[in-house]
């Protein structure tokens, strides 16, 4: 009889490269990884592994194990998942992890519909970026990733696993009270090309606005990075610079900030939830990612107020 848990082990020494790295995606010692995979080829009657200096090489024997492990899997979750639909599908534990901007905007709603739908149904939620919350996936420690991609640049995290478009979100640009461009009709990234930038400190937010004003013909000039949208705003409303804001961030409107819409071909990002292939007809996985499109449907608002109408 196969042990999943040994297929699994050789496939992260297969996806890593090393038992060192294996043994800390699985929280494992790398002696133990070592162990597994040796018991694991006794038990199949193959060699797995082979000495290629200070480092363990897989075989053409692993590499044919390999091949079939994927399906195997796939295989276990559709067979997990039927077995979860035979029963009410009304309770269980559901994982959920995404960046911080969805947290509050999409999966903190959704968690709120599902308590007043399925009272049994407990959802774990964990703030986490790609491509660390796709390794979580990986590794069965959560069910559901919010995650999110550029129109003109996909990511390639979500391939692997099974997508669910939720939404899309434009992004806007904070400008201070008073700026040249506050009341400008048919306002263009490219116009912006002369300003001082505040970007996120690091991750997708900042790559995409960099990314988008490249494309829009410049390279922007970053003089502050922060990576808290309220402070964000307060170093726009004082004149440091100004900022590209995703509309499902919702920061708290601030006296002396104006947001506005561009009129055309703004900075996007498409949000999506992804699960392993196989899971998605989970009837709590399903119920989860129902209430997510729901939310993600509510949420995003397809028009913003025209320049001038910052909150007091």
């Amino acid at each position: 009889m196969l042990d999943l848990r040994k297929l699994r082990v050789l496939r992260e020494l297969s996806r890593l490269g090393t038992v060192g790295a294996a043994a800390q995606a699985l929280h494992l010692t790398p002696q133990a990884v070592s162990q597994q995979i040796a018991t694991l080829g006794k038990e199949l009657g193959v060699q797995l592994t082979e000495p290629a200096g200070r480092r363990l090489r897989l075989t053409a024997a692993a590499r044919i194990v390999l091949r079939h492990t994927d399906a195997v899997f796939e295989q276990v979750e559709q067979m997990q998942a039927e077995l979860a639909a035979h029963q009410s599908g009304e309770c269980g534990q559901v994982a959920v992890a995404g960046f911080s901007t969805t947290l509050s905007a999409l999966i903190l709603p959704a968690v709120v519909r599902l308590k007043q739908q399925r009272p049994m149904l407990r959802t774990v939620l964990a703030e986490a970026d790609p491509p660390e919350s796709f390794a979580m996936l990986h590794r069965g420690e959560t069910d559901v990733v919010i995650s999110a991609d550029t129109v003109r640049s996909p990511g390639g995290e979500g391939a692997r696993f099974h997508r669910v478009p939720l939404c899309e979100d434009p992004f806007d640009v904070a400008l201070p009270d008073g700026h040249r461009l506050a009341d400008k009709p048919g306002l263009r990234l490219a116009d912006l090309a002369d300003e001082t930038w505040i970007f996120a400190t690091t991750g997708m937010c900042h790559d995409i606005g960099v990314a988008a004003c490249t494309a829009a013909g410049f390279i922007p000039q970053e003089s502050h990075a922060i990576g808290d949208w309220d402070a964000t705003l307060s170093a726009v409303q004082v004149g440091l610079g100004v900022a590209l804001v995703p509309r499902l961030a919702s920061p708290a409107p601030r006296s002396g900030v104006t947001i506005r819409a561009f009129t055309s071909l703004p900075p996007c990002r498409q949000v999506f939830a992804a699960v392993r292939e196989g899971s998605q007809e989970s009837p709590e996985i399903a119920a989860v990612l129902g209430a997510l499109r729901e939310v993600a449907t509510e949420t995003v608002r397809q028009e913003h107020p025209e320049a001038g109408d910052a909150a007091a």
